[in-house]
C-alpha cells in the first residue's frame, strides 16, 4: 500500500517546491536554449498557482528564495509580474498588458481617488494612443483614478484585474468600476493617484510608441505630460502634479515609488513654506535611519531654525536593492539643498521604527536627537493631513 506523502514540518508546499526549483534552474542557466526550458516551466506553473488563485504559494517561495537564493528570488519575481500583468491565457492570438500611468500629486487639501467621465476617458484614448501607445492597438480604460490603497491587493487579485481589463480591451470597451465597498484612502501631504489600463495587440507587434523607430520614452513622456495632464488637471483641483511615464503596471508602479520620494521633499518644503510663512532657509532637516534589525527606511524631521518642535516629517523607505551600502543620507540632503534648506543634519544611529500610540503616525527625529511627533502650531493646523507621505 502506498504511504500518503508526509508534509515535512516547517516546509513548504509541492507547488512552491516545484517554483523554487524552477526559479534556481533558470538563474544558473548557461545559454538562451536553457533559459526558454526553464522558463517554459515556470511560466506554466505560476499560471496554476494564479489560477488556483493561492497567493500563499506564491510568497512562500519567493520567502524561501529571498533567505536561500537571491538570483532565483529574482527570476521567480519577475515571472510571476509577468504573469500577472500580461493577462496569460486570455487570448492566444494577442498580447496583453496591464499598464499604470501613475500620478505624483500634493496639496494642503483632501485629494481626491474619483470616477472618470466618458468625456474624460475619451481624451485620455486619445493622447494614450497618440504619445504612448504603439499603432494598431487595442485599449481598456478604467473609469477610477485609484488611490494606492485601492489598487489589487497581491499578485493573484491583479492578475485578475489584468484578465478583465484585457478582455475589455480585446472587445474595445472601458472597464466601469463599482465604487461601493471601496477601500477607504488614507490622506496625506503627498500622494500617488493611478490611472489603470490594458492593451492589446496582435502577437509579436510593439505595444510602446518606443518600441517603433521613430518613437522615445522621452519624447512619449514629454508629451503624456503636456497632453494627459490637461485632462486630469481638472479632476484634482488645488492638487500640484507630476506625471510619470505610463508603461507596464509593476514597472509604473515602482516608478512611482521612486520618484514619490524627492518628490514628497519637495512638497513638504513648498508647504511648510506656505503654512508658516518661513523661506526654505530658515527650515532645518534633520535625517536618520529607522530599522528594528536593519535600516529599512530614513525619516526626515523639519523644525524652524531657532526652535525645537518638529512641525512635519518625511518617510523615506528604501526600495529594492537598496540597503546601508548605498549613500541615501547623501541624496536625501542633496534634495533639501537644491529645495534650499538652511541646515540640514544627520544622525548616524539608527532608531526603531517607532509609532504614535495614538494615531498611529511616525515619529520623526528631532535636532536633539531623539525621536518625536510631528506637530503644526496649533493656528496652521487645521485642515492639514497628519503627516508627509
Amino acid at each position: 500500500m502506498k504511504r500518503p506523502r508526509l508534509k515535512r514540518r516547517g516546509g513548504i508546499g509541492r507547488l512552491a517546491e516545484q517554483l523554487v526549483w524552477l526559479s534556481s534552474g533558470l538563474a544558473e542557466s548557461g545559454c538562451r536554449v536553457e533559459d526558454h526550458y526553464w522558463e517554459q516551466r515556470l511560466g506554466a506553473t505560476i499560471d496554476t498557482v494564479l489560477g488556483n488563485e493561492d497567493e500563499d504559494t506564491l510568497n512562500a517561495a519567493l520567502d524561501q528564495l529571498f533567505s536561500n537564493d537571491g538570483p532565483g528570488y529574482d527570476e521567480l519575481a519577475d515571472h510571476i509580474e509577468s504573469r500577472v500583468e500580461s493577462a496569460a491565457g486570455v487570448s492566444g492570438d494577442h498580447d496583453i498588458l496591464l499598464i499604470a500611468a501613475p500620478v505624483l500629486v500634493w496639496s494642503r487639501f483632501r485629494i481626491p481617488a474619483t470616477s472618470l467621465s466618458a468625456a474624460t476617458l475619451a481624451n485620455l484614448r486619445v493622447h494614450l494612443q497618440a504619445h504612448v501607445l504603439a499603432s494598431g492597438t487595442r485599449l481598456a480604460l478604467s473609469d477610477f483614478l485609484f488611490s494606492p490603497d485601492q489598487l489589487p491587493q497581491g499578485y493573484c487579485a491583479t492578475a485578475g484585474f489584468a484578465a478583465l481589463t484585457g478582455r475589455a480591451a480585446l472587445d474595445g470597451l472601458d472597464l466601469h468600476i463599482e465604487t461601493e465597498g471601496m477601500p477607504e484612502t488614507s490622506q496625506f501631504l503627498s500622494d500617488t493617484r493611478y490611472l489603470l489600463a490594458a492593451v492589446a495587440v496582435p502577437k509579436g507587434e510593439a505595444l510602446f510608441r518606443w518600441q517603433e523607430p521613430d518613437g522615445s520614452r522621452d519624447q512619449a513622456l514629454a508629451q503624456w505630460r503636456n497632453q494627459g495632464g490637461a485632462c486630469l488637471a481638472p479632476l484634482l483641483p488645488g492638487c500640484t502634479l507630476e506625471f510619470i511615464l505610463p508603461e507596464a503596471y509593476f514597472s509604473a508602479c515602482r516608478a512611482a515609488d521612486k520618484g514619490s520620494r524627492p518628490y514628497s521633499i519637495r512638497a513638504s518644503v513648498a508647504f511648510l513654506g506656505t503654512a508658516l510663512d518661513v523661506p526654505a532657509a530658515n527650515l532645518r532637516a534633520v535625517i536618520a535611519p529607522f530599522g528594528d534589525t536593519l535600516i529599512e527606511e530614513y525619516r526626515i524631521g523639519f523644525t524652524q531654525l531657532g526652535r525645537d518642535e518638529v512641525v512635519h516629517g518625511v518617510v523615506w523607505p528604501l526600495l529594492g536593492s537598496e540597503d546601508e551600502s548605498v549613500d541615501v543620507p547623501g541624496e536625501i540632503e542633496a534634495m533639501l539643498r537644491e529645495c534650499g534648506v538652511g541646515d540640514v543634519r544627520f544622525l548616524d544611529h539608527r532608531f526603531p521604527l517607532e509609532f504614535c500610540d495614538d494615531c498611529g503616525a511616525p515619529m520623526y527625529p528631532s535636532a536633539e536627537g531623539e525621536v518625536a511627533h510631528a506637530e503644526m502650531p496649533e493656528e496652521q493646523a487645521e485642515q492639514i493631513p497628519r503627516h508627509l507621505h
